[in-house]
Formats: structure tokens, C-alpha cells, sequence
């Protein structure tokens, strides 16, 4: 598989129509601090009302260190994102603390908000395989702060666990919302190996020199809101479910130390303006993401479980994908199941597919419903085990649909490359809108593509949502970065 289109087209912009006129700037988003619903997440980083894009690349070389880690952001605008307003950042980038060493993982996670309450969003950037002293992997997490002239590494900023210890892995997990009413601006949630806390901006002056401007605010035990379940944490996503003004956040992990050990489950959290309030535990993860899918004011949760069984005990070997509504009371217990082998949904379920392995929800063609995309880096490709491949399933007034969904691999037409072993395409799916016109496009990565190397696809959207034509392919060598086993899309913010 070439790791490129040419130079001419990598520097193309992500062009949400393509062949579609410049549109004109959008109203500024900037200045409102505080995300509740999930589609308030604009990932703004320089307030200038386009959406930005953060991609970690954890595996990648920094200073000679291998798996130090770094991020990329490319800066939207009118013609979306292209490889030249393009901004790179490691723990050796000047101003950013710490030192770049070997296995760190700088990007392993990561997520925006507006910490600050300035106007400008932050990038957050998971570190769970920093050393503290001599406790190995106990983690951290870095603040880039948004500004005029987007993100800045200058007086970024650290976090870590109160008492670090081997292996914990804090960063492993990051978000960022307004889950109450203490800031008018985004409070930080951090997952650890076994839980959550939760970190507030505070200006105050500190009283150690090198302490971050934070409070921590909470330490939120899993069993709180799932007392009948150990999840082991892997993934975040926040919501307003029930529509009251504050986001909810799920924290979606798999069972562990049971007799069913493995199996999708995420524990569901109420914002209010007092705080987080811990609800039940919900079957389906350890993949999740959120999105109003039936255009009824109310965020709806999507889960992926790409391999364990379902609540009736049958293994589904190809994965599982979970939608459970929205309303004043909150996530529904009810929950809708869909499979490849569901009907209108390509393809057909087998063993090992994945399906489900990562999702991302969001409007591809303007028509006021949240689509779901939806990864299975599993997916043989005929004979080509484990090449990967994506779908976007559409939403409707009735909910997540079957009815015009679509699905690529990388020997789809106008999909750049071929479909190889072990590709595992689709292993981070998200959809985004950097050009601001209402229509999300596709990210798709394959974080082993190229020996470990690491590609995001681009598909763009139109009136009819996603489409592969005028699709193009980048890496972290295109944006200027060091590309060498990076793992490059590894994470994208959403």
C-alpha cells in the first residue's frame, strides 16, 4: 500500500462537497464556553468558528525516543483541512513539560473542551505511559491552551493522579464538558486503569511554582453508578440525554473478575448543576460515542462492542452495536441492537470482524439527524484477513436506520490503496465538519497501516452525506511530523 496520493493532492483541503464553491464563514462559535450537548464539541482551538482536527500519534520518535508520542492539529477554514495550517507538538516541543522519552505515549488519548472559559478551546493529551519518579506508567495528562493564534505549547500545562503509582496509566481516557454549574467553561475527566476523576479550572494563584491551574474535584468510582459491575474503563463519552442544560458523561469498559469477564459494559453519570450524579450501569461498550440520531433535542449513547455476547448469551463473533435513546428521564434502558447481519446494514457478520470497534456520531448530510459511523478493523476483505473496513448507518425521526447505509474498504472505488493483511482500517472512525457547512465528513485511520506507521482517509459529505469521491489519504509525514512506526490516528479527538 503507497503511503500517499501525490504532494498536489495530500495538500489538498478536506473539501466537505466536492467541487463545491467556497462557502462563506460561518458564525463564530467562539466565546461560548461550556459544552452540554455532543455536538457542541467544536474543537476550536483558534476561535475562529471552523472545526480543528487532533490526531495523536503515540508511537512516534521524538528527540531519538521511541513511543514518545506527539500530536498534530490541522486548523479548519473555508476549504476544510488540508497538510499546511498544520501545527505539531511533543513533550519536546519548547514549553510543554516533561521530556520526550522512550514509550511515554504522548497522544495515546485525546479530547478538547474550554477549560479556561476564554473562548478558545484546549487540547487535552493523554500521556499513560509517563513514568513518575520511579513508578513506571503511572501517567499524566498535558493542557495545550487554545488562543487567537490556535493551540500554543507555551505555559501548557501537567496533570497527575494525587499519588501516582506503577502501571495505573492516568490519560488513558480524556473529556471534557460542562457537567455542572461550578465553571461556565468545561470541566476535565481523566481515566485511570480503574477510574475517574475529575479536574476543575481555577485561576487562583497556586502555591507550588510548577502546580497546574486545577482543582480536583472528584474521584468517581465506577461502582457508584454500576454496584453490580466491575468495568475495567476504557473510553469516554459525554451527552445531554436528558436535555436539562448540564452533559452527562458514560465511562464504557469492559467486565473484569467476573464469570462472564469480557463483556461490554459502561457506567452512566447525570449532570446537574451540583455535579456528576452516578445513575446504573448500562450493557454495551467498550467503545461509545453520542449524538441526537432522531432529532429530538435529546443526545442518544451508541455502543460498540466488538467482541463479546449479547444479553440473550449467543457469541456474536463479528460485533455488536448498541443504541439506546434519549429523553427527560435520561438514557432509555430499552436499547436497539444492530449487527452486520441486521437488515439493509453491507456486508454479513463473521468472526473476528470487529464491528463496532469505534463509532462516531454526527450529521452527514444536514438533514438535522445524527448519522452513526461505525468501524470494523477486523474485516476480511475476501481472502485479505484483517484489512478493516467502515460504515455510516443514517439517522431518522425513528431512530438509527438501515435505509441508506453505506460501507467502504480500501478496494471501494475512489478509496485510495488497496485492501491489505492486517491493514485494520476503520480502527478510529470520526465524522467532522472543519469547512462548517453542516455536513460531517469521515476520518477513517489505519493506525498499523505501513509497518506501524500509520494513514487517515478523508471522505468527505454532500448533500447525500459521506461519499469516497475526491477521498485522499494522509500520515504524519505529511504534516511535517516524524512518520516511523508513529501509529499516526491511533486517536482523533472527536
Amino acid at each position: 500500500m503507497r503511503k500517499n496520493r501525490s504532494a498536489a493532492i495530500a495538500a489538498a483541503s478536506f473539501l466537505l462537497l466536492s467541487g463545491a464553491a467556497i462557502a462563506t464563514a460561518p458564525a463564530a462559535v467562539a466565546g461560548t464556553p461550556g459544552g452540554t450537548h455532543a455536538n457542541d464539541r467544536n474543537s476550536d482551538f483558534n476561535g475562529d468558528g471552523y472545526e480543528d482536527v487532533l490526531v495523536g500519534a503515540p508511537g512516534a520518535t521524538v528527540s531519538g525516543k521511541k513511543g514518545a508520542g506527539l500530536v498534530t492539529v490541522q486548523y479548519g477554514s473555508s476549504r476544510g483541512i488540508g497538510t499546511n495550517d498544520v501545527a505539531r507538538f511533543s513533550q519536546s516541543t519548547a514549553g510543554i513539560v516533561g521530556v520526550a522519552e522512550a514509550g511515554d505515549g504522548f497522544g495515546t488519548a485525546v479530547a478538547s473542551g474550554d477549560l479556561d472559559s476564554d473562548g478558545f478551546d484546549d487540547a487535552i493529551v493523554g500521556i499513560p505511559g509517563e513514568d513518575i519518579g520511579d513508578q513506571a506508567d503511572a501517567g499524566g495528562v498535558a493542557i495545550l491552551w487554545g488562543s487567537k493564534q490556535g493551540l500554543k505549547g507555551a505555559a501548557s500545562d501537567w496533570l497527575q493522579t494525587q499519588e501516582p503509582a506503577a502501571d495505573e496509566k492516568f490519560g488513558s481516557g480524556v473529556t471534557a464538558a460542562r457537567f455542572s454549574g461550578d465553571t461556565p467553561g468545561d470541566m476535565l475527566a481523566v481515566l485511570d486503569r480503574d477510574d475517574l476523576e475529575l479536574f476543575l479550572y481555577d485561576a487562583a494563584p497556586q502555591v507550588a511554582r510548577d502546580a497546574a491551574p486545577f482543582k480536583r474535584q472528584a474521584t468517581e468510582r465506577l461502582a457508584a453508578a454500576a454496584p453490580d459491575r466491575n468495568i475495567q474503563p476504557k473510553s469516554l463519552t459525554t451527552g445531554d440525554y436528558d436535555d436539562n442544560g448540564f452533559a452527562d458523561l458514560v465511562v464504557s469498559g469492559v467486565s473484569v473478575g467476573e464469570e462472564e469477564a469480557g463483556h461490554g459494559w459502561s457506567a452512566y453519570f447525570s449532570g446537574h448543576a451540583q455535579g456528576l450524579t452516578p445513575e446504573r450501569a448500562l450493557r454495551g461498550g467498550p467503545a461509545s460515542a453520542s449524538g441526537d440520531i432522531n432529532g429530538d433535542g435529546f443526545d442518544d449513547l451508541v455502543t460498540g462492542e466488538p467482541h463479546s455476547p449479547d444479553d440473550g448469551g449467543e457469541t456474536l463473533t463479528g460485533g455488536l452495536v448498541g443504541v439506546r435513546y434519549g429523553s427527560a428521564e435520561g438514557i432509555s434502558d430499552d436499547v436497539k441492537w444492530w449487527t452486520q447481519d441486521s437488515a439493509g446494514v453491507p456486508g454479513t457478520a463473521e468472526r473476528g470482524d470487529g464491528w463496532g470497534a469505534d463509532l462516531s456520531v454526527d450529521d452527514t448530510n444536514k438533514d438535522g439527524f445524527a448519522d452513526v459511523a461505525i468501524g470494523a478493523p477486523g474485516e476480511d476483505i475476501g481472502t485479505v484477513a484483517d484489512a478493516g473496513a467502515v460504515w455510516v448507518l443514517r439517522g431518522a425521526a425513528a431512530g438509527l436506520t438501515a435505509t441508506g447505509a453505506k460501507s467502504w474498504d480500501q478496494n471501494s472505488a475512489d478509496i485510495p490503496g488497496a485492501a491489505e493483511k492486517g491493514d485494520k482500517w476503520g480502527a478510529q472512525v470520526r465524522l467532522t465538519d472543519p469547512n462548517s457547512d453542516g455536513r460531517f465528513g469521515l476520518l477513517a485511520s489505519a493506525p498499523g497501516e505501513n509497518t506501524d506507521d500509520g494513514v487517515v482517509w478523508v471522505l468527505s459529505a454532500g448533500a447525500g452525506g459521506v461519499t469516497a469521491a475526491g477521498s485522499w489519504t494522509y500520515g504524519a509525514g505529511s504534516l511535517g511530523a516524524p512518520a516511523a512506526d508513529a501509529a499516526f490516528g491511533a486517536a482523533i479527538d472527536e
